[in-house]
């Protein structure tokens, strides 16, 4: 049986935590942000975790992580 190819895209985007939950960035937060808060701003600087109805998603792009 040949090795299940990893998504590259979603590699750079996804870290799984020790816990085995995925973790990644926020969207919205590279460009257009004179019209946002600075509060919205410093929310989107946190780590976002991936929704447990799309970690099935997440983990079938990256088997071996």
């Amino acid at each position: 049986m040949p090795k299940i190819k990893t998504n590259r895209a979603a590699a750079k985007r996804f870290r799984k935590t020790a816990s085995g939950k995925f973790k990644a960035g926020h969207a919205f937060k590279s460009h257009i942000l004179t019209k946002k808060s600075t509060k919205r701003k410093r929310n989107l600087r946190a780590t976002n975790h991936v929704k447990a109805c799309d970690t099935k998603g997440v983990a079938r792009m990256l088997p071996y992580l």
